[in-house]
């Protein structure tokens, strides 16, 4: 059977070295969903350095991926992202830090980069993804949004993706940062503080949650505070459909 499409993952620095099983589970969802999946050469995202205000660095590496992937990207073969803060960077960050030259490659770029969630939720739309293809089983999610997704993007696609699964009920926590502030909560210094802001609404919530819900979080600081402040486990989304898929 030929795929519905192709699609070029993004494989930023966090599913290639510090969550691997996430980058494999989206690669077995997509193809499991019939899209041929395809890895370019590139670059780190970026967002590291950004993170921690060193533009000069990251411009370097944002204009390196514009020239490794503005000749390859396109409608017909979208860049598809895991990590919310990594994949979006391609339509905030880029353009801006492109310079002249590469402008309006980076803006074609940004035209064609889509979070993992906003891609299957938009095949699911167009009637290329077939409910039928996941159990129809209940289960009750949590989400907590990722703060760089909510500030450039939105969790409307990560919410419309979840409820893909005939009797998946999904609700989003209404939380803003889960404190970690990518490696603000990292540092020494700023660990009680991070914590402080956990405790605000995130973990609260969490801890009622009933054993049996799914935690869901799409961004890799979000989820390894969740799991340090909590005890839970929470899973990307991309990993709660591929586990969602009919076997």
């Amino acid at each position: 059977m030929n795929p519905t499409a192709s699609v070029c993952l993004f494989i930023d620095e966090f599913s290639n070295f510090n969550d691997t099983e996430i980058g494999i589970a989206t690669i077995r969802l997509l193809t499991s969903l019939n899209y041929k999946v395809v890895i370019k050469g590139h670059k780190v995202s970026a967002r590291t350095f950004l993170s921690k205000g060193l533009v000069r660095t990251a411009k370097k590496t944002i204009r390196k991926n514009i020239e490794l992937l503005s000749g390859i990207i396109s409608e017909d073969l979208p860049l598809i992202g895991i990590e919310p803060s990594a994949i979006l960077g391609f339509r905030d960050e880029y353009p801006e830090l492109a310079g002249n030259d590469l402008k309006a490659a980076a803006e074609k770029l940004a035209q064609n980069s889509f979070m993992i969630d906003e891609y299957i939720a938009k095949e699911f739309k167009s009637g290329r993804i077939d409910k039928a293809a996941f159990t129809n089983e209940y289960s009750s999610l949590l989400l907590h949004g990722h703060c760089q997704q909510k500030a450039i993007a939105s969790t409307k696609s990560t919410l419309e993706m979840l409820s893909i699964p005939e009797n998946y009920s999904v609700r989003e926590i209404p939380s803003g940062c889960c404190g970690m502030a990518g490696s603000f909560g990292y540092e020494k210094e700023h660990f009680e503080l991070s914590n402080q802001v956990g405790e605000l609404i995130l973990f609260p919530e969490v801890r009622k949650a009933d054993s049996k819900t799914i935690i869901t979080a799409p961004g890799t600081s979000c989820r390894h505070h969740i799991k340090d402040g909590t005890g839970r486990v929470a899973l990307h989304p991309a990993v709660v459909m591929y586990n969602a898929l009919k076997k």
